[in-house]
């Protein structure tokens, strides 16, 4: 063999990989999405896992395990064989509920593999079209004026829309009533039937927001969103946070490099292509691809961020 094709040969990624990993995917991978089905994260994580799914040569199938402030995907990740048939969405509300636990079932920094980060959330505060607030302040100084009586919904009790709207009480000396809802679906029929007077979500709302229905008062990362130029952050409305969520997929902790590496290639390519980008774009999603690395030292500093902000609320559970 001439000495340009062996070296061309040997320096093969697919020959450099151990065997376990050459053969790998052998059958479907199972992806537990922790949204009901319908909201934008799992619109996002459906299109991703499809687009994997083809790169890989076996169908990646999303499973929606809502409930248990979105962190039902964690606890089975926990238990599952990492042997990479198994993934889940790691966000930073399992972070949070692990830390806010008194006997927590998981260890966010040492129960799972990081495969890959892929975006955040762009949150929002919206209330109906109707309603009077026409801003941020607004909508604050009528709750400053009258503590307790305006209510805002989110999608649970512990997770980051709730986290975050407790803060913003703290910090402006509001108090609003919490109602937490499954899902988006049934926290905007609330809003619309006006059994809520706010929400705070993830940009499910965006198209209804464009429809007119709903007016959007803030929305809560670094920057204004390119669909919403005109609606300022949380800084700019006077409230020093910034609330992205980074989240990606992970996998039980201990699997093989290889099969990780090849995981995250393919999930690599998904959220690049055109397909998932788009849905980015259409629910003012934040693009924050990080390889495996990378989103596990990102999740580090979420939880040094997280642990931090629940002292001061004085939620940390007895582990601190």
């Amino acid at each position: 063999m001439p000495k340009l094709a062996r070296r061309t040969l040997l320096a093969s990624p697919l020959l450099s990989l151990p065997a376990y990993a050459q053969g790998f995917p052998e059958r479907s991978i199972r992806l537990i999405i922790p949204w009901p089905a319908g909201a934008s994260a799992d619109i996002f994580l459906r299109t991703v896992a499809d687009l994997a799914g083809k790169r890989l040569g076996q169908p990646v199938v999303p499973e929606n395990r809502p409930g248990a402030s979105a962190t039902l995907g964690a606890v089975l990740l926990k238990d599952a064989k990492p042997d990479g048939y198994t993934l889940a969405q790691i966000h930073s509300g399992v972070v949070r509920a692990q830390l806010m636990a008194d006997k927590p079932s998981y260890d966010a920094l040492a129960d799972f593999t990081y495969i890959i980060q892929l975006a955040g959330s762009g949150f929002g505060i919206v209330v109906r079209a109707d309603a009077p607030w026409q801003t941020l302040a607004d909508l604050l100084a009528e709750a400053k004026r009258r503590p307790g009586v305006l209510n805002y919904g989110t999608p649970g009790v512990a997770s980051t829309h709730n986290i975050t709207m407790l803060d913003i009480q703290r910090r402006t000396g509001t108090e609003l009533t919490h109602i937490p809802y499954n899902g988006a679906g049934p926290l905007y029929t609330a809003l619309m039937g006006g059994q809520v007077d706010v929400v705070a979500d993830a940009s499910g709302w965006a198209s209804l927001v464009k429809e007119g229905r709903f007016r959007l008062l803030a929305v809560w990362g670094g920057k204004r969103m390119p669909e919403f130029p005109a609606v300022p952050t949380l800084q700019e409305s006077g409230i020093d946070l910034v609330v992205e969520s980074p989240y990606g997929i992970a996998g039980p902790r201990g699997m093989d490099p290889a099969v990780v590496a090849k995981l995250h290639d393919a999930f690599k390519e998904a959220v690049f292509d055109p397909a998932a980008q788009a849905i980015i774009a259409r629910y003012g999603m934040l693009f924050l691809y990080g390889p495996s690395a990378g989103y596990e030292a990102t999740t580090r500093a979420v939880y040094a961020e997280e642990q931090a902000n629940l002292r001061r609320l004085g939620l940390l559970g007895s582990v601190k």
